[in-house]
């Protein structure tokens, strides 16, 4: 778990690297999604920088469905070691158990049981040819979230929110993507499901002077079993369409296979960019008060049987992104 956790960066231009935690509390029906973030631009693009962002989405409340807040620092205010794993930007903390940290009228103080296993996207073997200009990992697939975060006035106590914690980092983005997680899903009959949860993500990404993709990877666990469809010829053949509010997309892994429906509300997305180490931008439109419907399949004689039905209302994350900003949606982080 150190592992996936440990900080990349080795000082040079022409990196960035994100920390992030979504969880969605019942209780409130608010989504939060906090991030530790830093660039190191390229020559000419820029100062290093570590940043500090606090999105939250309330689907139940009065007036503006989300909230935004980023404070941004010098480079020399991050701070990171690896055993055991610490991170600190400014006054903010996290660790392999927790985060802490606030700027401004937002803080946080949350704390969670690190899970037994990691799960990574992108493939050894492409790993090993750097063929990927983004690695996305998850240190923290199915959290149980306790604590409390503060923000435009208000206070949540949370008491087993779900959630994830995730590292990524590289040195360019995809030229568009979909991605969503979820842990916190419920039968057709309404009975919890612990311990289920899936993250996928997919991108179109440029190479050899045209856009290739989708490229699909998915990881999960359903009914205690792992789920890894990311080989690099799985993650070509995984079906996959998307757009800005919904994702619908099929993966297979070996004798089983997942069909998923993704949908956001439009005023419930959170619209910031993304900076590469380049300078050029990306604008990503974030909910975490989506819905995700999810069927589970298993191989039998040949032919695809349904198992089971697995449902997330208002508690799934989604994010949706392209190079150009939607001129009718806020950017609410820059």
């Amino acid at each position: 778990m150190r592992e996936l956790n440990k900080f990349r960066w080795d000082g040079k231009a022409g990196h960035y690297e994100v920390y992030y935690l979504t969880f969605t509390d019942r209780a409130s029906g608010v989504g939060v999604w906090i991030r530790y973030t830093m660039v190191a631009p390229l020559p000419g693009a820029g100062e290093p920088s570590a940043s500090l962002w606090l999105l939250a989405m309330d689907p139940r409340g009065d007036g503006a469905a989300t909230f935004g807040r980023k404070a941004t620092f010098p480079v020399e205010q991050l701070r990171a070691q690896s055993q055991p794993f610490e991170l600190r930007i400014a006054e903010a903390v996290l660790r392999e158990d927790g985060m802490a940290g606030g700027v401004e009228d937002i803080s946080w103080d949350l704390h969670w049981t690190p899970g037994a296993n990691g799960y990574q996207h992108v493939h050894g073997v492409l790993r090993a040819l750097r063929a990927a200009k983004t690695i996305l990992v998850l240190p923290g697939a199915d959290l149980s979230i306790d604590g409390t975060v503060s923000f435009a006035g208000r206070r949540l106590e949370l008491a087993g929110a779900r959630g994830g914690q995730a590292h990524l980092w590289g040195s360019k983005h995809a030229s568009s993507w979909a991605w969503a997680h979820c842990n916190d899903f419920r039968t057709i009959e309404g009975q919890p499901a612990p311990g289920d949860f899936v993250d996928g993500v997919s991108a179109f990404v440029p190479r050899f002077g045209r856009e290739l993709g989708p490229n699909t990877p998915v990881v999960g666990r359903i009914a205690g079993s792992d789920f890894r469809s990311i080989t690099p010829l799985r993650v070509l053949r995984n079906g996959s369409t998307f757009g800005l509010t919904e994702w619908h997309f099929e993966a297979v892994d070996g004798a089983r296979k997942l069909i998923a429906d993704v949908k956001a509300e439009r005023d419930q997305l959170a619209g910031v960019t993304y900076h590469d180490p380049d300078g050029e931008l990306a604008y990503c439109y974030n909910s975490e008060t989506a819905s995700m419907r999810l069927e589970v399949y298993e191989r039998s004689r040949g032919n695809w049987a349904h198992t089971s039905t697995l449902l997330a209302d208002g508690c799934a994350h989604f994010e949706y992104a392209q190079r150009t900003p939607l001129p009718d949606l806020e950017l609410l982080i820059r």
